[in-house]
């Protein structure tokens, strides 16, 4: 996305200069991409969303999350290993426009600004019910322009904000995971019954139509919400770009994805199903609040709802980051208009930041329009995920290429993926049966069909784009 110290944009054909003292800097530290790691991996679709994938799977919604999960580290693997061959790369947009050429980039990068433009809005229509929770008249457009301005604030001041912000994001929604597991424990090892006669037992993730109570199809179902649940994963390679040492913090911070995903999904989703029988999750409600409330803390609705606002501003937050960035990166090669690759005087892309947070707002039309908060929720997410499906599966195409056309650098890579064809190949068809499984379900099948509008208007923007530039490559990523 960005250019290193000696590398020079004007270089780049349509690209805007900028000055060699304004560039990206490295303000994130260690904790900071840690954490944005962790928070990546638990959001809205975990505290909410993981009700639906429950009501849909049943006690195989903790199976459903592994294996979406899996799929994803070897995807998060690919990208880290092209991200540190060569650190000229700041994100994955920067590898489609090298390996891919112009067109892998244009796709790559307007498709990403626009999957997490997406996304955020979906984040901001929860938020407006999460702030009705407290405050039943408030304007529905009050809850998004008040977080939208703090957010910017947040961002524009300087990258570091951006990551103070993400790691305490992130440190109470891990708080919140952990204080599940262990009210859970506790429950368990007490005998709880619930006042309904249900008790608290490891049996209740089989002893109710079996681990797949609803079947192939109810398993499968279960996939739908889920995904959503992993949209902001791949932020990791996008802040590597202001890493201090993205070298050591990279590994790092992609290595935990398994631990991370092993106690914050399936353990969490496994202890709600063995203290709640599966059928007495209400979709829709967070199984977070209903665990807390059967340990008798009163204040267990009003607690968890803070929760659920944190992890959808949080995820608003890196929706900020992630699109600035991104429109910096098309802006210096020359594929989005010349104001944006202009930083400020604190290195912030703020002219992109204003753009994306304007652009943001337009999700309070969705709340208007919408039945329900719940309705425009739903809608959003699907096209998000949809988006998302095919942002990593062009990175793992990304890798494909990358093998056959770098050996050398696959070769003396520290950071190989692990088992990298073979498991590219089978991560590629994981993406591709997931969107034929959207297609089974009503809730999601809208979005599949209205999807491809994007991707039409997108092919016409880059022959417009194409007919006025040529077709040149970039130079700044040689090494």
């Amino acid at each position: 996305m960005s250019i290193s110290q000696d590398n020079h944009p004007d270089d780049v054909v349509g690209a805007a200069p900028v000055p060699e003292e304004q560039q990206l800097q490295r303000g994130l530290s260690n904790r900071h991409l840690q954490l944005m790691a962790l928070g990546g991996a638990i959001g809205t679709g975990m505290f909410m969303g993981s009700s639906d994938t429950i009501n849909q799977a049943g006690p195989s919604a903790m199976l459903v999350y592994a294996v979406i999960g899996f799929f994803l580290y070897f995807m998060m693997r690919a990208m880290g290993e092209m991200l540190l061959s060569n650190l000229k790369y700041k994100s994955f947009r920067d590898i489609a426009e090298d390996i891919l050429g112009p067109a892998g980039g244009f796709m790559a990068g307007w498709t990403y600004w626009f999957a997490w433009i997406v996304a955020a809005m979906a984040d901001l229509a929860a938020i407006t019910g999460y702030a009705q929770f407290w405050w039943k008249k408030v304007p529905l457009w009050l809850p998004a322009v008040a977080l939208a301005v703090v957010l910017f604030v947040l961002n524009v001041v300087a990258v570091r904000f951006f990551g103070e912000a993400e790691f305490w994001f992130a440190l109470i929604k891990l708080v919140a995971v952990g204080a599940l597991l262990i009210v859970a424990i506790w429950l368990l090892a007490t005998a709880f019954v619930s006042p309904d006669g249900h008790a608290a037992r490891i049996d209740n993730l089989w002893n109710d139509g079996g681990f797949f109570p609803n079947g192939v199809m109810g398993f499968l179902g279960g996939f739908q919400i889920a995904f959503f649940a992993f949209v902001g994963l791949e932020v990791v390679g996008t802040a590597a770009a202001e890493t201090k040492d993205p070298t050591k913090t990279l590994p790092k911070a992609i290595n935990a994805i398994p631990v991370r995903l092993a106690l914050f999904y399936v353990l969490a989703l496994a202890a709600i199903a063995a203290v709640i029988p599966w059928r007495q999750v209400v979709p829709g409600e967070s199984p977070f609040v209903a665990m807390f409330g059967l340990a008798g803390f009163g204040a267990a609705a009003s607690v968890m709802n803070f929760v659920l606002l944190t992890a959808a501003a949080s995820s608003d937050n890196s929706g900020l980051y992630s699109t600035s960035r991104m429109m910096y990166g098309l802006a210096v090669d020359g594929q989005a208009p010349k104001a944006f690759a202009r930083l400020s005087r604190r290195s912030v892309p703020q002219n992109a930041l204003i753009c994306s947070c304007l652009l943001l707002l337009c999700g309070v039309v969705f709340l208007y329009t919408s039945e329900s908060i719940i309705a425009a929720f739903k809608l959003v997410t699907s096209i998000t995920s949809i988006l998302f499906l095919f942002i990593w599966a062009l990175i793992v195409v990304c890798y494909l290429v990358y093998r056959r056309k770098h050996p050398e650098l696959h070769a003396k890579s520290t950071y190989k993926m692990p088992f990298g064809v073979f498991m590219s190949w089978a991560v590629l068809v994981f993406f591709a049966v997931s969107v034929v499984i959207l297609c089974f379900y009503e809730d999601t099948r809208q979005a599949v069909f209205i999807t491809p509008i994007w991707f039409i208007l997108l092919g016409i923007c880059y022959l417009v784009y194409r007919a006025r530039h040529g077709t040149q490559r970039t130079t700044h990523y040689q090494q």
